[in-house]
């Protein structure tokens, strides 16, 4: 299977989009980013389907960033549907959503989250949660599939 350092993130909030990449990039953080709008099409990317089915222009990703309220398929659905399929069972999923409630968090985890992350209220705060997912997951954190 394919895979770079290339990090997924799955969002239909164009105005989210807008802020992670914004934050992102002033974290410091290079990788490339790719973004799909809903669960379904998230699952056809993962699958290889359709305009996905190239794995050289559409690898797997090292980490993804799911919310989980998704048009067609909900980001829990994604999330299920992920961790059911043993090639995926060391890719990093972490839930990125403005849902605090607690049946999310345990059934996100339930599921195979790596991490769930309530957005932060402002653009300064997104900035700092990027900070420290760089610090973390892209510079102090091993795979064991890829090597960012």
């Amino acid at each position: 299977m394919s895979t770079t350092n290339s990090i997924l993130l799955i969002e239909d909030n164009e105005d989210d989009v807008f802020l992670m990449k914004r934050a992102l990039k002033g974290a410091g953080i290079t990788n490339q980013l790719r973004v799909l709008e809903d669960g379904q099409r998230a699952i056809d990317y993962f699958s290889g389907l359709g305009e996905f089915a190239d794995r050289d222009q559409y690898p797997i990703p090292a980490i993804v960033f799911l919310d989980l309220k998704l048009p067609i398929k909900m980001g829990l659905d994604v999330l299920a549907w992920i961790r059911a399929r043993e090639e995926f069972a060391s890719l990093v999923v972490v839930v990125l959503t403005s849902s605090n409630e607690s049946s999310d968090v345990k059934r996100a985890y339930g599921l195979g989250a790596n991490s769930y992350v309530v957005k932060p209220p402002t653009a300064d705060q997104l900035l700092d949660l990027a900070k420290a997912f760089k610090w973390y997951w892209l510079e102090f954190n091993r795979f064991d599939r890829v090597t960012l």
